[in-house]
């Protein structure tokens, strides 16, 4: 039994938690994923998941042989890729997670000029506002909004977002527009739930970091349904470039108080540490850091 395959099993199940989901991400059988598995665990002596019938779990010696395989499958295949004819051509799958939004409106199309430009490449994009768990889930590069906390994270930072105030010419005409930031706490503002502190606002204005509450009868968790609420007259917004520009550009939303703006945040791309990134994580790593600075997108 060849152990390259026996460890590509063994990952496959302990990213995604089940022999069937394994068989699947690498096309085999159920019972061939099983049996690349248990090959592997009598090869090392080891026991290497505790077995349900629903799931199956890292035992602590699957969980140091995790730690280690996936970095050693992927410098495996780049060296395999960089050893045949053609070797400077990016190929197979890369899987990426990012926020909705911001991959709808952004990461989607990034995405799509990369392919264009290497067309032996497959992505897998996973969109949630939810961080993924980029070992478990299988994720090769994330894109992540605001600070990464995580230790076993590393970030490259892309550029920062920023955040600006925007409501409709009928809101403002019924109304009246806000003179500073103190008079938003008296408007109808749309909350952001993915905000850390959805209702309060941190703006810079005129140099001062201020901490403005906020409140309003619209909680949503979409900066592009916020962006859509104000475009509507349901009140004033507070949303990130990335999803206002259909709104700016079609005169359905105004920016309100040019004097405040919103704490840059920072965009990056993410990816686990402690191992050596393939070619093409760190082609695309290269090529969103380029992209992001044409697309006049934060």
């Amino acid at each position: 039994m060849d152990i390259i395959d026996e460890l590509r099993a063994f990952v496959a199940t302990a990213q995604s938690g089940s022999f069937t989901a394994a068989a699947d991400r690498i096309g085999v059988s159920n019972r061939l994923t099983s049996k690349y598995v248990a090959e592997l665990e009598q090869r090392l002596g080891v026991r290497l998941f505790q077995r349900t019938t629903r799931r199956v779990g890292l035992t602590p010696a699957g969980e140091d042989l995790l730690a280690r395989a996936p970095g050693l499958l992927d410098d495996l295949d780049e060296l395999l890729t960089d050893m045949t004819d053609g070797s400077k051509a990016l190929t197979g799958m890369i899987r990426v997670a990012a926020p909705l939004t911001f991959g709808e409106t952004y990461v989607a199309g990034m995405l799509g000029r990369f392919m264009d430009e290497n067309p032996d490449i497959t992505i897998d994009l996973r969109l949630d506002d939810r961080f993924s768990d980029l070992a478990t889930q299988g994720i090769d590069l994330g894109f992540r909004i605001g600070q990464t906390d995580t230790l076993s994270i590393k970030a490259r930072k892309l550029g920062e977002l920023q955040s600006i105030l925007v409501a409709s010419p009928d809101y403002l005409a019924r109304h009246g527009a806000p003179q500073s930031a103190a008079d938003l706490s008296n408007h109808a503002c749309i909350v952001d739930t993915n905000r850390r502190n959805p209702r309060e606002w941190a703006v810079v204005e005129n140099g001062q970091n201020l901490m403005i509450p906020v409140q309003g009868r619209f909680l949503v968790n979409s900066a592009r349904a916020a962006a859509d609420l104000a475009a509507d007259g349901k009140g004033i917004a507070f949303s990130p470039r990335f999803a206002l520009f259909d709104g700016l550009s079609s005169g359905r939303l105004v920016p309100v108080l040019n004097t405040c703006r919103g704490d840059p945040i920072p965009v990056s791309a993410v990816y686990l540490e402690g191992r050596r990134l393939p070619r093409k994580i760190r082609a695309l790593i290269e090529f969103a850091a380029k992209d992001i600075k044409t697309a006049n997108v934060l």
